[in-house]
């Protein structure tokens, strides 16, 4: 292999996103080199690092940000921890991959992004869904023209991962107000929508939404065993408006019933239209479809091989062929000294819109953006 000595990586958290998604993409690609796994349960730790073959394990984070060999390091771990794990790698000057969403205050998530600014480290979020194929696809169809002026663009997220009320519900903050509604799905899953739509229509001026509680009760890890009453928000729509002139029309839920991960893109033009639908199905992870004003019947699209990362195909798991591409653009950013793309800025943009909508709920009204001073892209 030519070119730079393969970068450093360690990996904070070992739960099953890590074993099902990040590890996967770190252990298939060559100029990846997976130096050590750290969590506080050092039994996850060494199973994972033996399955996928780390160096070493640690249980304190502190300790493995002083490891020389690691030059990356990818914060996989309950969304609390984000914020303060990725401050704590800027400040050791290691580039920092972090799952969403990075803070819950857009304000906390622009401070980390000019933080890394300031240190010279790379940053990533995240956003599992910028690297599916037929989004990319769909995104350069954008950028080049295809699809002329982008008129409308309809954003969904949803699945039935939480339809079943005896199934835990995550992510719930410790001394939460159940009797309060509690933003839930727009946060999860509203993070990773209005990331791709803001990708794809550029930068939001308004956005106003409605928030509800569809199951009342339900199971809630960490808080017993039975049910719980909790107003916890399990799906939202909203309407957006984009500087470009575009209007936008989006949905989260995870009560809606469907497969994983429930994500469908939708972009109309002056010259096109295109559908990127990302529902696992009969063992293909996504399906893209194209239309013109001449040809208004949508066809399908088969991308080249060479849109997929090496090994993979659409009869991949979706959490392994996404992120397998999103390791290969951080890493190859980072070696290669290439354009950043979908860093911190953007998760604190995505925030941003996501605080919007909470609050336009609120105030049931049309709330403006951008609704703090963001500095500049990081």
């Amino acid at each position: 292999m030519s070119g730079p000595r393969p970068l450093g990586v360690g990996v904070i958290g070992a739960h099953a996103w890590a074993e099902s998604a990040h590890l996967p993409g770190y252990a298939a690609y060559e100029r990846a080199d997976l130096v050590a796994i750290c969590d506080t349960v050092p039994e996850r730790a060494e199973r994972l690092a033996q399955k996928f073959g780390a160096r070493r394990v640690y249980t304190d984070y502190r300790e493995m940000l002083r490891d020389p060999d690691i030059q990356m390091v990818d914060v996989c771990t309950p969304t609390d921890t984000h914020l303060p794990l990725s401050l704590a790698a800027i400040a050791a000057g290691k580039h920092v991959l972090s799952e969403k969403p990075l803070a819950h205050d857009a304000a906390d998530a622009f401070m980390a992004a000019r933080k890394a600014r300031e240190a010279g480290v790379r940053t990533k979020l995240g956003f599992t869904f910028r690297y599916s194929p037929a989004v990319r696809q769909l995104q350069r169809w954008i950028a080049d023209g295809t699809l002329g002026e982008i008129f409308h663009i309809h954003g969904l997220e949803q699945n039935s991962q939480f339809l079943d009320p005896h199934y835990p519900l995550r992510q719930v903050p410790q001394g939460a107000d159940f009797a309060t509604l509690i933003p839930s799905s727009v946060v999860g899953y509203g993070s990773h929508l209005l990331d791709l739509v803001r990708w794809c229509a550029g930068e939001y001026t308004s956005v106003i939404g409605s928030m509800k509680n569809f199951v009342p009760e339900r199971v809630v890890r960490g808080y017993g065993e039975g049910l719980q009453r909790i107003e916890v928000e399990d799906g939202t729509v909203a309407l957006a408006e984009f500087a470009s002139g575009a209007q936008g029309m989006l949905q989260t839920s995870y009560i809606a019933v469907g497969n994983y991960p429930g994500v469908e893109l939708r972009v109309y033009g002056s010259k096109g239209a295109a559908v990127a639908r990302l529902v696992e199905e009969n063992g293909i992870a996504e399906t893209l479809r194209f239309a013109t004003p001449d040809q208004v019947e949508f066809r399908d699209v088969a991308l080249p091989e060479s849109a997929y990362p090496p090994g993979t195909t659409l009869h991949t798991p979706w959490p392994e062929l996404y992120y397998r591409n999103l390791v290969r653009h951080f890493v190859d950013e980072i070696l290669d000294d290439t354009p950043e793309e979908c860093t911190f800025y953007d998760g604190a943009k995505s925030q941003e819109a996501v605080n919007a909508i909470v609050q336009s709920h609120r105030e049931r009204r049309w709330v403006d953006l951008p609704m703090v001073d963001a500095g500049t892209p990081a």
